[in-house]
């Protein structure tokens, strides 16, 4: 059973969130939201019987407070797993500190994935062995030895000037692979286990989607937990859990994966000055063997089908064949090691993992799953998806916890949870929506041009500049402009650059966080970018004054993971596009609409140059599932309307 806490003293919500509360005498910007205060009724309902629930809340309701509050008053650990690191941050340091005047005896502990934390132990091996490479890495290294004196958590996060880049510290992180647990030297020391002493005496541990599904995959293969026990646990932002449990209860092999046991195993050789020309002519056989066997790939960046592994194997089985023998190998000779410190297990183990994760990547028929390959740069990774883990999620999660609150902005499709509740496997929650306080029919204006060609036709691109021009003029910049494909961003970008004197940001010639400040600080700015930039982005204010979308987000049907999963709802008789790709994309047009209002001193322009949104019988759900926004199909509506912004 979850560990029990402390109860705290509950006073009426309606003390805290009601006009004249508590919230009003304390928050800077306190405006009394009904909504607000039903859905902190509701959350405080669900944990106190035990049941799941589903809540879409609009933006500007205050949802964070709104479970915040419940979850402290409950007296028992409940976990909040959120969509984004920014958003786990900005939960720990500034929402809890903020209500901890109210509760000031809870406690939080926020965790993040191993591989965002020091290891001590790394480091000072790293100190007695010359792989530095450069001034700037031993300037680095001695930065990071000055910080991990003083710092409380080892979170990388406090490194602020630490490139997001860096190799030196992928060869002192915390990753699981190269852990040795309690036989380290510094395990009473090191930065996870004082995070999991934290854990298990917090009320509230914080953490993002990725962690808790890597907690909920180990815990399906039976291997020890990365949370403690706990009593109900909080999905905000929870469109994204489809997304990451895919890929949490996938599999993966790389090139990289390898290299990095090969550099592993020399560095571990050096460490603890074993000599083994064994092991070293095994990890030299490795990396040839793997070089062969990656070979055949081509150059071209993408993400695409694995269908054809039968076939592969025909004609690379000797490559094939021979990548395994070299895992064998290399375990095998690390295994005749007279002395064997528990690295060197690990190092066997990590080798055994990878031969036997190639073989499922290769050999499996198993038709629960989608296999693909994706080239990033020099990397090629081998994954194995799950096609649908909602029999995964009902099973390990919704039928386990004993309650599980699922809320975002963007969760219902025509105003119900059915597709959601459907890829989720959720089969007994209560269901609410709250609607924003915003005034959107005054705030916002919805623009469809009807004259532009279907964004499927070759002509679209040099119309929809056009287009994109004539509304940045009427709204002079300050505009998110975001695009379904890159193609589609640079194609337009380099028609508009040279007709418009509003300063041009594009995504990819700087990192977002420098793009976001830049737009942010730049007057009359324009960013360009991809679906990356359509949430967890928050501008208020007029100079962010129009949001415009070259045509509805549907999921490229191309991807190995989106064919799958259409492939198999059809085969099962279903209707993939009406059951799964339209609703899939009004949760996405919805995310990116969500960008512009974001208080109710804001106004601007929503632009879709698709004219599907308007002559398509699906459209009318796309325009039940939004706001009400003032709608409008001329141009000139658009100028009038920004006049006033």
């Amino acid at each position: 059973m979850p560990v029990k806490v402390q109860a705290v003293e509950k006073p009426p919500l309606e003390r805290i969130f009601g006009p004249g509360g508590w919230l009003a005498r304390h928050h800077p910007r306190y405006e009394y939201r009904p909504a607000q205060l039903e859905m902190a009724e509701e959350v405080q309902s669900a944990l106190e019987n035990r049941r799941h629930l589903i809540v879409e809340a609009g933006t500007g309701i205050g949802k964070t407070l709104a479970y915040l509050v419940p979850v402290l008053l409950s007296g028992r650990r409940i976990v909040i797993s959120t969509g984004t690191k920014n958003l786990q941050e900005q939960v720990f340091f500034k929402d809890l500190p903020f209500l901890k005047k109210l509760f000031p005896r809870v406690r939080a502990t926020l965790m993040k994935g191993r591989q965002n934390y020091l290891c001590r132990q790394k480091l000072y091996d790293l100190e007695r062995q010359p792989s530095l490479e450069g001034l700037e890495e031993v300037d680095l290294y001695s930065q990071i030895r000055e910080w991990e004196c003083r710092t409380e958590t080892g979170d990388r996060a406090e490194l602020q000037h630490l490139p997001d880049t860096s190799q030196l510290w992928s060869r002192i992180d915390a990753r699981r692979e190269a852990c040795t647990g309690q036989k380290c030297p510094e395990f009473e020391r090191c930065f996870i286990t004082l995070m999991h002493q934290r854990a298990f005496e917090s009320d509230v541990v914080i953490v993002n989607h990725h962690l808790f599904f890597a907690d909920l995959a180990l815990k399906q293969m039976e291997f020890s937990s990365l949370l403690p026990e706990y009593s109900a646990v909080i999905f905000d932002e929870a469109h994204e859990i489809e997304d990451v449990a895919t890929q949490y209860f996938g599999l993966q092999i790389s090139n990289y994966r390898l290299e990095e046991l090969a550099r592993d195993t020399e560095a571990i050789l050096r460490w603890k000055a074993l000599e083994s020309p064994g092991v070293l002519a095994a990890v030299s056989e490795l990396r040839h063997r793997a070089s062969l066997f990656f070979d055949p790939f081509p150059s071209k960046e993408g993400r695409f089908s694995f269908d054809n592994r039968q076939e592969f194997l025909e004609t690379h089985r000797a490559a094939y064949s021979a990548l395994l023998n070299a895992l064998v190998r290399l375990e095998t000779e690390l295994s005749r090691l007279k002395e064997r410190p528990e690295e060197i297990n690990n190092l066997a183990s990590r080798a055994a993992e990878l031969r036997q994760a190639c073989e499922m990547m290769l050999e499996s028929r198993d038709r629960n799953y989608v296999f693909w390959w994706e080239r990033r740069g020099r990397g090629i990774f081998f994954e194995a998806s799950p096609i649908d883990v909602s029999d995964i999620l009902r099973e390990r999660l919704f039928h386990t916890a004993e309650c599980v609150i699922l809320t975002s902005a963007t969760l219902a499709v025509g105003g119900t949870f059915d597709f959601l509740k459907r890829r989720l496997g959720v089969e007994h929650a209560k269901e609410r929506i709250f609607a924003s306080h915003f005034d959107y029919s005054r705030q916002a204006l919805l623009y469809t041009p009807l004259h532009l060609p279907d964004p499927r036709q070759p002509e679209f691109s040099l119309q929809a500049a056009e287009e994109v021009i004539q509304i940045l003029k009427a709204t002079r910049g300050r505009a998110f402009v975001l695009f379904t494909s890159h193609q589609q961003m640079r194609e337009i970008y380099e028609i508009i650059r040279r007709r418009l004197r509003y300063p041009l940001l594009l995504q990819g010639t700087a990192p977002r966080t420098a793009l976001l400040d830049r737009f942010r600080t730049t007057p009359n700015a324009v960013l360009l970018a991809t679906s990356s930039f359509w949430q967890g982005v928050d501008v208020q204010g007029q100079q962010l004054s129009a949001v415009i979308i070259d045509r509805l987000p549907f999921a490229v049907p191309t991807d190995p993971v989106v064919a799958a999963r259409i492939a198999q709802i059809n085969a099962d008789g279903g209707n993939a596009f009406v059951g799964y790709q339209i609703p899939n994309a009004v949760i996405a047009l919805k995310q990116g609409f969500g960008r512009l209002i974001r208080s109710r001193q804001d106004r601007g322009l929503l632009a879709i140059l698709d004219h599907r949104l308007v002559r398509k019988f699906y459209g009318k759900l796309f325009l039940d599932s939004l706001p009400d926004y003032a709608r409008t199909t001329r141009l000139e509506d658009v100028r009038a309307f920004m006049r006033e912004c």
